[in-house]
């Protein structure tokens, strides 16, 4: 019953063995697999790898650090993308002060045309928010939650199918605050492998306050491996890893956090159970 909501599977180093991943990952237990793009192309490429593979889906967007590769065309080509219905939400997007690829304005814009892209299609957000200096709630936060807590306002004045399910706020490191707050709008928070290091107590702590019906597993891989596999490659398969942990805080077993986690996955993207 696990599930990776967040896999860089279309990316380059996994180009040499990727169905030797996949094949680890069913081995492992995963019965679904989100792919994110990041930009147009690797959104095609996204949705490419998502048509192959019944247990494959894809997310279509553009993220704040390529939002600079946004133009007149952007916004159609997705909508063309997202026909199919392996794709299953629009991502990954956001908001991210930490690299600051490209103004914070520019940034926000881009972000908001893409929610107005998600309630015309019904598609739920994964979202990426990455504060400048990794703080926990600063600036980068608090412009996103501004702007999401607008969004979902308005969507629930219209009572849009989305106000009960708008997104995952993807491997999230911000505090307490907001995350009570994601919960709030409706969102659910993606855990990643930097929850199993060993100097993530402040993050083990803030995982423990949250219910397990509103968290979503991911690897983020090629990224952010969990330990015991922490300074190589991430693949799908060690989502266990992380699950593992999730159990270990809310004294219960893998088993429970995956199926829970499943049925949340099932809830928010709609891609069967």
């Amino acid at each position: 019953m696990l599930t990776d909501t967040h896999c860089h599977l279309d990316f380059d180093k996994f180009d040499p063995d990727r169905q030797a991943v996949l094949q680890r990952a069913w081995d492992a237990g995963l019965t679904r697999i989100l792919i994110p793009g990041l930009d147009l192309n690797s959104s095609v490429r996204a949705l490419k790898l998502a048509e192959s593979n019944p247990n494959l889906f894809a997310a279509i967007g553009v993220h704040p650090s390529d939002s600079l590769t946004w133009d007149g065309q952007t916004i159609n080509a997705l909508r063309e993308l997202s026909i199919s219905q392996k794709v299953v939400a629009i991502g990954e997007i956001g908001l991210d002060y930490y690299w600051d690829a490209a103004p914070h304005e520019h940034q926000k814009k881009i972000l908001v045309e893409q929610l107005i892209l998600a309630e015309e299609l019904e598609l739920p957000m994964v979202i990426h928010l990455r504060e400048k200096n990794d703080q926990l709630d600063g600036e980068c936060s608090q412009d996103l939650v501004k702007i999401l807590e607008k969004w979902t306002s308005h969507l629930q004045a219209i009572h849009h199918p989305l106000a009960e399910r708008p997104g995952v706020l993807h491997s999230f490191s911000g505090s307490q605050d907001v995350a009570q707050k994601a919960l709030e709008l409706g969102f659910y928070i993606g855990v990643t492998g930097p929850l199993t290091y060993k100097g993530a107590s402040k993050r083990q702590e803030l995982i423990s306050r949250l219910p397990l019906d509103r968290l979503l597993i991911e690897t983020d891989a090629p990224f952010l491996t969990p330990a015991p596999n922490r300074g190589k490659r991430n693949e799908p398969a060690y989502v266990a890893f992380i699950a593992d942990k999730i159990a270990e805080i809310h004294s219960t077993t893998r088993e429970q956090v995956a199926e829970v986690t499943a049925a949340n996955s099932v809830r928010l993207f709609g891609w069967g159970g």
